[in-house]
């Protein structure tokens, strides 16, 4: 897959339906700010919690209203290998330019499993579809070694990219040592694209991005700075981006009856949030994920508000495409109070 800005885009829902023609106007939004692709049905999408129906229109949607515009992957990856192929049928059919396979989650099989018995006869049945490895032992439990990601490398030509969300440098460094100076490595995690692209023990390529959902013209020009090694500019805007990076997970200390605990809100709770706020396509999540906690919604709101302070360069492609006050937008209650649960 080549070098570039990729958004894993949310799945905008209108009640428990997916809003298919808010789903169309994020994909322009998207297209029309300089990313390089569109990711479909990602986690970031929601796809643990959609129907192979609604999947396969995703898919279908996405691929159709970026051809020749900008690149689609698809998200096809289960923890069922049969599954995952009929995944990547439907998806190369529907002419995406990739399909990304995250590592088979809860059953957990091993570096070696995975590599025969999941990615390989994927990327064997479709040579000429590009097939993304995604590594997030965070969320799967398991994980896709640099070691075998080399040997799939060398097997299969469509195997020449990874998404790497290990939070590891030391990782990344080995995938780069074991695949070459050729595979491309993209970031899965917002917040370390800035690291991966200036280590040159792992020169990646871009990211697949979550925050791009909100400001994909911020995220792709990071992108181009690194890659034109304009690294004072890039660091600079890294910088103005950094309080969106972190609400990909947001966590607070909620009182309880029993004592405090943690609240641990995950991709894509905050993102959607914050454009629900800004009156973005979105909706609330699809259960079990749900609202925030007021705590969480202010840790969103407050990085939202030093960001369009700083830099409202960054939020102004939002505010110029759905035509929106983004001050007025971040500062009037009405505009979350139906985001958070009335109490603990």
């Amino acid at each position: 897959m080549q070098s570039g800005s990729y958004t894993a885009i949310i799945t905008p829902f209108a009640g428990n339906e997916v809003d298919y023609d808010g789903l169309d106007r994020l994909v322009d939004f998207q297209m029309a700010n300089g990313i390089t692709g569109v990711l479909a049905v990602g986690t970031t999408g929601e796809s643990p919690s959609l129907s192979w129906d609604e999947h396969n229109q995703i898919v279908e949607r996405i691929a159709k209203r970026t051809r020749g515009k900008s690149l689609c992957i698809a998200g096809t990856g289960s923890n069922n290998t049969r599954e995952a192929i009929e995944a990547t049928r439907h998806a190369a059919h529907a002419g995406v330019d990739a399909v990304l396979l995250v590592d088979p989650y809860y059953n957990g099989p091993s570096s070696l499993e995975i590599r025969r018995e999941y990615v390989a006869p994927i990327a064997a049945a479709f040579p000429d579809l590009q097939v993304i490895p995604y590594v997030i032992p965070g969320r799967t439990g398991t994980q896709l070694l640099p070691e075998d990601l080399g040997l799939l490398s060398q097997q299969y030509q469509n195997v020449a990219s990874v998404k790497e969300a290990t939070g590891n440098l030391a990782n990344m460094q080995r995938t780069r040592t074991c695949c070459g100076p050729d595979f491309t490595i993209l970031s899965g995690d917002d917040g370390m694209t800035f690291d991966m692209m200036t280590d040159p023990e792992i020169a990646a390529g871009g990211v697949i991005s979550v925050i791009s959902n909100v400001a994909p013209a911020a995220v792709a020009e990071l992108v181009n700075l690194l890659a034109a090694g304009q690294t004072d500019q890039a660091e600079a805007l890294k910088t103005d981006l950094a309080p969106l990076f972190g609400l990909v997970t947001v966590s607070t200390t909620e009182k309880t009856p029993f004592g405090a605990v943690t609240a641990r809100f995950r991709n894509p709770s905050a993102v959607k949030s914050l454009m629900a706020v800004l009156g973005m396509p979105g909706g609330g999540c699809r259960r079990p994920m749900g609202k925030m906690t007021t705590h969480a919604i202010e840790v969103v709101l407050a990085a939202a508000r030093t960001v369009q302070a700083k830099n409202p360069d960054i939020f102004k492609p939002c505010a110029e495409c759905f035509d929106i006050d983004i001050d007025a937008r971040l500062n009037d209650p009405a505009n979350w109070q139906d985001l958070v649960y009335s109490d603990y």
